[in-house]
């Protein structure tokens, strides 16, 4: 059941990180609602989050979390703010500005030059921010989960929509990454719901209402309010948070059989290489995209209609791709493992058996 479960956690994970590159590649905003990858990465945090706490002391999984999460930011970092520097960074904040790039308690600052490459990139990080909270509030957001679950879980939609004017979406870098923590905490609290049973507990017929109620109504509210790229729900903080989690509560209350994945080794392998890289591609995606963007400005390719697409698609996965050989072995280092290029384990062979004999003669 474990490795069933684990594997479930990974293709959702796999899933959500794809669903990521397109929303950046192509700015349809209709891709949020086909999957919130951002509420389903969240839960799932934070059910590993709540699985490590009951395993070790908070303060050493935190260090531990801060750990695979940070080196390959640091690393992000070494590249893009020289380059920015470089090309001389406008309003550029006080130095003590840019340890934010160290310790990402909001999303770090960034200039623009080399086509906003930097700028895009550091676009995504709210991301970690928002991730590194919550990773930093969880030993003490489990006890309170675990003392009052409902009221744990309403208090930040209470929030949300005391503050429905605020401009949580579009304000300044404090007031995003708040707004972003109450938008996804929910989600998060849901990932501790799944970890101690909760949802597995509930009948799936009171699942599939409770997702209903929460998706149908932030589907309406967009549809009412088109944003300029259409049915957008990031600038609607609490239609979002609410649609995230319909969404999460579904798929976690959701316990499939696995053992298809295990019979398709390419989608296996594809699955594993996405979660073992995921926050180097997440780090790394939008910068390559600029970067597709700009080659193919330079090169006049992108006046030929459908084949605009499949150019488009083919340069920014090769360069991602790039990126992820260049600078994923810093996830190997971060987990503790020997760096290697190689984004997925080698298939372990078994022994012959008259070896194995051998052995244990």
């Amino acid at each position: 059941m474990a490795s069933a479960r684990d594997g479930y956690f990974d293709t959702l994970r796999a899933v959500a990180i794809v669903r990521v590159v397109a929303y950046h590649a192509f700015h349809y905003a209709v891709l949020a609602l086909v999957f919130p990858s951002m509420g389903v990465m969240f839960a799932l945090g934070g059910s590993l989050m709540a699985s490590s706490l009951d395993r070790k002391p908070g303060p050493e999984v935190v260090r531990s979390r801060l750990r695979r999460l940070l080196p390959a930011l640091w690393l992000m970092g070494l590249v893009l703010v020289p380059l920015m520097l470089i090309a001389g960074w406008g309003h550029r904040p006080p130095w003590p500005g840019l340890l934010l790039w160290v310790v990402p308690l909001a999303t770090p600052p960034a200039g623009h030059g080399f086509g906003d490459v930097g700028a895009e990139g550091a676009g995504v990080l709210w991301y970690l921010a928002t991730y590194l909270w919550l990773v930093l509030l969880s030993p003490l957001l489990l006890r309170l989960y675990r003392r009052r679950r409902l009221l744990t879980v309403g208090l930040p939609l209470l929030a949300l929509a005391i503050l429905h004017n605020a401009p949580l979406a579009t304000g300044n870098n404090a007031e995003q990454i708040f707004g972003y923590v109450l938008t996804f905490l929910p989600c998060w609290l849901l990932g501790f719901a799944h970890r101690d049973g909760d949802l597995k507990a509930l009948h799936p017929a009171l699942v599939a209402a409770l997702a209903v109620t929460c998706t149908v109504p932030s589907i309406a509210w967009v549809v009412d309010h088109p944003g300029p790229g259409g049915l957008d729900l990031v600038p609607f903080p609490l239609a979002h948070a609410l649609y995230s989690m319909g969404f999460v509560l579904a798929l976690l209350r959701l316990t499939p059989p696995m053992g298809w994945l295990a019979r398709l080794p390419l989608i296996q392998r594809m699955v594993a290489a996405l979660n073992n890289r995921a926050v180097t591609i997440y780090l790394w995606h939008n910068v390559m995209i600029t970067a597709a963007i700009l080659a193919g400005d330079r090169l006049g390719l992108w006046h030929r209609g459908l084949l605009t697409y499949v150019t488009f698609t083919a340069m920014a996965l090769a360069l991602l791709a790039g990126a992820v050989l260049a600078f994923g072995w810093v996830e190997d280092l971060a987990a503790r493992r020997s760096p290697r290029l190689r984004p997925w384990p080698v298939r372990q062979v078994p022994a012959p058996r008259h070896a194995l004999s051998r052995v244990g003669s």
